[in-house]
């Protein structure tokens, strides 16, 4: 079971630049892409308020639409899969192994991301936000048609991990691995205790399959 964005993906780049345009519109000083590694990760209302000026947080609201605005017409301008990932789950789904996409990004958007940059790729099953189930790190996220955490979706579960986050979300659901690949430092994944941590995507299958 894979997380998708900074997992799969690596996404920060569209929604820097989406959220620079948005500052730059607004009359605030933007920001370097790396600056965006630690701004992303909350959704886009928190994205905006660190990327804003602290004293201007009348703003965020104007800010937050226009970021929006930007990133629905240029959402795939520099988003790509992480390089190895495609061929890493083709392989799995070679080897038999169950695969589903599980994040906490809005169901359609899930799949719309996962239809353009995986197609044909075989997993089971795709599940984004839905009202109807709790965010993970919630172990019982996406239960029912297809299983959460510790549903019935997969037997593998894959916290890539940009950000410690997804070893916390890892644990939640009886996994404790974690890969030092995304855009956020190893150190993060070791203070949050990752049991095993791979350097290449291809280590997975040495990993745990």
């Amino acid at each position: 079971m894979f997380d998708l964005d900074g997992t799969l993906v690596i996404r920060w780049p569209d929604l820097a630049n989406a959220t620079n345009t948005a500052l730059h519109a607004l009359g605030c000083p933007t920001h370097p892409l790396a600056a965006y590694r630690y701004f992303v990760g909350d959704g886009a209302r928190n994205l905006c308020v660190r990327a804003l000026p602290a004293d201007r947080p009348e703003l965020v609201d104007e800010a937050v639409r226009l970021m929006r605005a930007h990133y629905e017409a240029h959402w795939s301008d520099l988003t790509r899969p992480y390089p190895g990932i495609p061929e890493l789950v083709g392989e799995l789904g070679r080897r038999g192994l169950k695969l589903a996409v599980l994040s906490n990004k809005p169901d359609p958007f899930t799949k719309q991301l996962v239809t353009h940059y995986f197609r044909g790729q075989p997993f089971a099953a795709v599940r984004g936000q839905r009202p109807d189930r709790p965010l993970k790190p919630d172990p019982t996220t996406g239960a029912g048609n297809g299983g959460g955490v510790r549903g019935g979706a997969g037997a593998v579960a894959v916290p890539r991990g940009h950000q410690h986050r997804h070893a916390d979300r890892a644990r939640g659901g009886d996994a404790g691995g974690g890969g030092a690949l995304g855009f956020r430092p190893r150190a993060e994944l070791e203070a949050s205790g990752a049991e095993e941590i791979i350097a290449a995507p291809g280590e997975l299958l040495d990993c745990w399959v």
